[in-house]
């Protein structure tokens, strides 16, 4: 078994590298509870209280984040990179985890690349968690087409 610090630093590097500077910390307190996988070993889910608020991609070493990890990030985190901004129109439909279409997006981080891991977010709280279709200059000059493909709302069971 790995010592639980080093897997801490471990996590926190990701997702500083994935999610913005300060992130790390901000979503993995010291007391979370880290599962890894029976067949390799690796890092797997990362949990808080049994709360899921991440899994660790085996394919690119990313974080999926949960609705509850996303939460976490944007109520603590000052420097948020990866957030799309909605209209209050499309805001329930989002929740319930439809994608985002780009005609409903106000504001978008600008450095949001395809494929990167989003937190949709409308009036100040956090509607779903997705991928990223479009980047995110693209996302607000578009007017068609679906922008993040939502893996989660925060509506749904």
């Amino acid at each position: 078994m790995k010592a639980k610090r080093d897997v801490l630093e471990k996590i926190r590097k990701i997702a500083d590298y994935q999610l913005g500077k300060g992130s790390g910390s901000v979503l993995f307190p010291d007391n979370v509870d880290v599962a890894f996988s029976r067949n390799t070993g690796r890092i797997r889910h990362i949990y808080l209280k049994r709360n899921l608020l991440a899994t660790l991609r085996p394919s690119d070493g990313m974080f999926s984040l949960t609705v509850a990890g996303a939460k976490r990030l944007f109520k603590g985190s000052s420097s948020l990179r990866l957030w799309v901004r909605v209209s209050k129109d499309a805001a329930p439909f989002i929740a319930h985890g439809k994608s985002v279409f780009a005609k409903h997006i106000t504001a978008a981080a600008p450095d949001i690349r395809p494929l990167e891991e989003v937190i949709v977010v409308g009036e100040n709280k956090v509607l779903a968690v997705g991928k990223a279709v479009l980047n995110g200059k693209e996302m607000v000059a578009f007017k068609r087409g679906v922008a993040v493909r939502v893996r989660k709302g925060v509506s749904e069971k």
